[in-house]
């Protein structure tokens, strides 16, 4: 191949691949710093944007490190903000969380937090978010004490079920749609 025609491609290739990476993830308009999504120009599957979108996410797991984000927390962030910056109206968008299992702690309030892992909480302030965006947010109460997490424990805000099999049913059956990651 001539150098020519090899500087040719190789310049090609390097547009090509810049302008398909040249976009940018976005946080808010509802979770700022976090949850950020892509912007995704002319979709075949339009977004019904006057539609409510009930949602419950199912959040068990946790990061495996205390001092990193549990990224399925932040699932919910990234529902608000992607259908928010599509042109969803904020009113029409109804999450909740339902938390047991592992990711139970990540509730814990600051000062509970560090006298148990040694490190600040990094959900505190993500929770605290949803919690302030209107997000329900609901602590199992079967892990609530199987993991010695009380709820006056957590951060204030977070409603104790009975349990989170309870809380999922009847979210479903208040018409919140189930997503499990």
């Amino acid at each position: 191949m001539s150098k020519y025609l090899f500087f040719k491609l190789s310049l090609f290739l390097l547009v090509g691949f810049t302008s398909m990476h040249s976009q940018t993830k976005e946080s808010g308009p509802v979770i700022t710093g976090y949850g950020e999504v892509w912007n995704i120009e002319n979709p075949d599957f339009i977004t019904d944007i006057v539609k409510e979108y009930k949602v419950v996410f199912d959040i068990m797991n946790t990061s495996e490190s205390s001092d990193h984000l549990n990224k399925s927390i932040e699932t919910a962030a990234r529902f608000l903000n992607m259908h928010a910056q599509s042109g969803v109206p904020i009113a029409n968008l109804k999450v909740a969380l339902v938390v047991h299992n592992n990711a139970s702690k990540d509730l814990l309030k600051g000062s509970e937090y560090k006298g148990r892992y040694g490190t600040d909480n990094p959900n505190e302030e993500l929770i605290q978010k949803l919690l302030d965006a209107g997000v329900e947010i609901v602590l199992c109460g079967q892990s609530s004490v199987a993991r010695n997490v009380p709820v006056s424990e957590t951060i204030d805000g977070v409603e104790l079920a009975l349990s989170a099999m309870t809380a999922l049913i009847q979210l479903q059956d208040n018409g919140f749609q189930l997503i499990k990651f």
